[in-house]
């Protein structure tokens, strides 16, 4: 079986604005995030990220809007040499009802597991808040909470 880490995407991969970051110009990928995920790779991790994304549930912002910026981050990645396995997000929000793939409840992280057969005791989930953690516990999976927009180099250390 593979191993994982999940990580969130705002405030751990990207800059956290305390607003909803769906247009290329409010996305700014932190600085220690390549290196850090250069690092994971090369101990064998998969990268899956898991992200609520409300706001299309809202229409703030569209199914579009999201991919664009996914694919920004995925390219900005990739030029430091780090691919994502998975980017999974939910698009509800709880205003417009309850659903099971929004973080805390562990959907996304148990779609990736089964999807690419990884185990969940050899795996961890990154985050910035407790939903995070508790998506991953949820599945199995060791949480690491962090502050928002901290280096993701010393939360590595817990995993390598």
């Amino acid at each position: 079986m593979k191993k994982a880490v999940f990580l969130d995407r705002d405030g751990v991969l990207n800059r956290e604005r305390d607003d909803y970051s769906w247009r290329l110009e409010d996305f700014e990928v932190l600085p220690d995030v390549i290196p850090a995920l250069q690092e994971l790779q090369k101990k064998g991790y998969m990268l899956i990220v898991i992200t609520n994304q409300g706001g299309i549930g809202r229409d703030l912002f569209t199914f579009e809007d999201v991919e664009k910026v996914h694919a920004y981050l995925r390219d900005t990645l990739s030029k430091g040499g780090v691919e994502l396995d998975e980017i999974y997000y939910c698009f509800h929000h709880p205003v417009s009802g309850a659903c099971i793939c929004r973080k805390p409840d562990s959907l996304l992280v148990e779609k990736g597991l089964a999807r690419f057969n990884i185990d969940a005791s050899a795996s961890y989930f990154i985050g910035d808040k407790e939903r995070d953690i508790l998506a991953g516990q949820k599945a199995g999976v060791k949480g690491i909470l962090i502050e928002q927009n901290t280096s993701l180099l010393e939360a590595i250390k817990q995993v390598i």
